[in-house]
């Protein structure tokens, strides 16, 4: 029987995030370490770096047996766990912080509590189609919820790209008044 692969995050030792995600690659482990695309300034210059999203997380795409075999790899500390069991992170949002870091440079993440919040669908723009919840906005500041990590990313984007689907409790309100 052919065991079904899930995408995992992984906690690594500070700094160790490429590093991890370079030898899972060398033992052909399916995983992503997230990169953004960071300006940083010095006194004589300007430059484009790319630095881990998630400060020590790298996500991993393997069954329950190969478990035992990514915590034996150099740097990584444990798998990052909810309710005691292995966080599974779902398809839908590795996809999403693909798209994310593909479409916006900068990228910036803040810790939040998880809550439910109000539904949208993005009506224009590369993620089109897209649902998510809506945690945040300001100016043309849009917020996205990855719930299985607790984390959100967020970027500038136009309000009028989102759509309200629905929402708990909380009045509808329609940018274009």
């Amino acid at each position: 029987m052919f065991a079904e692969k899930k995408w995992y995050a992984v906690y690594t030792r500070p700094r160790w995030e490429k590093k991890v995600s370079y030898l899972l690659n060398r033992q052909k482990i399916e995983n992503y370490c997230p990169v953004n695309k960071v300006q940083r300034k010095w006194s004589d210059r300007k430059k484009i770096v790319l630095e881990p999203l998630f400060t020590s997380y790298v996500f991993v795409n393997i069954d329950e047996s190969q478990q035992l075999s990514i915590r034996a790899t150099d740097g990584v500390i444990n798998f990052v766990h909810w309710l005691s069991k292995p966080a599974v992170i779902r398809d839908e949002e590795i996809e999403t912080i693909r798209q994310f870091l593909n479409d916006f440079s900068n990228v910036q993440l803040e810790k939040i509590p998880v809550k439910t919040n109000d539904t949208v669908k993005i009506i224009r723009g590369a993620l089109i189609e897209q649902r998510g919840l809506v945690v945040a906005t300001k100016n043309k500041t849009i917020k996205i919820r990855l719930p299985s990590l607790g984390f959100l990313m967020y970027a500038e984007v136009e309000a009028s790209m989102v759509e309200i689907i629905s929402s708990e409790g909380v009045p509808i309100y329609n940018h274009q008044q």
